[in-house]
């Protein structure tokens, strides 16, 4: 997915210019790049955060546009943000170089209705939400499909069962990335919901904000 953000130099820094960046409806951001110098930029709020519910902020490639000038490919490293309220407070991006690999962890998707939950009343569960992966920028992927149709009770789609073509995988291959399991027993012993849809057990503590 393509995506472009303007930005301005910034010359301030320290806690009182970033705050004072902020009064005014900025955001102050930093992109390092691998033997760059650190480039301290603002960015408009409003137009960060439409970008931010946009795209997949791991994974998604920007041209940054710094005062009109050429678009630098970046990745977005770290958002920072307000302890309590829903507002950045500051952005770190990387320099992405041509012939340069990276690494980045690129999302999960589950799709189909597994055979276990569908015939039997089970219960889908999710244990990996994102994969860590090696690849040229021009090969990031947008995510890893992961078809779980034909799960039956007790079965497991797994690391080593997935690939993309020009990504190299580093997480373990062992680990399950998603299996069906026995539903448990409610106060009558009836774990299927009255859609008829899977239920899933979600192993995320902390969902993204």
């Amino acid at each position: 997915m393509a995506a472009t953000l303007n930005a301005t130099a910034r010359t301030g820094s320290g806690k009182g210019g970033a705050r004072k960046l902020r009064a005014t409806g900025k955001v102050p951001a930093v992109v390092y790049g691998h033997g760059d110098k650190n480039v301290p930029l603002a960015l408009d709020r409003h137009e960060l955060e439409l970008l931010l519910h946009a795209i997949s902020v791991e994974n998604t490639v920007i041209s940054l546009v710094t005062d009109g000038g050429t678009g630098k490919d970046v990745l977005i490293r770290d958002v920072q943000m307000h302890p309590y309220r829903p507002e950045v407070l500051h952005v770190d991006f990387i320099q992405l170089h041509a012939g340069e690999v990276i690494r980045m962890k690129i999302p999960v998707r589950l799709s189909g209705n597994p055979a276990g939950v569908r015939d039997e009343g089970a219960v889908l569960d999710q244990v990996i939400y994102d994969i860590e992966v090696e690849c040229l920028p021009g090969n990031i992927p947008e995510a890893f499909e992961v078809d779980v149709t034909n799960l039956g009770v007790g079965e497991s789609v797994r690391v080593h069962d997935v690939s993309l073509p020009n990504v190299r995988i580093l997480a373990d291959g062992d680990l399950p990335i998603a299996s069906v399991v026995p539903p448990s027993a409610g106060p009558e012993g009836d774990a299927e919901t009255a859609t008829g849809e899977p239920e899933v057990i979600s192993s995320r503590m902390a969902e993204e904000t």
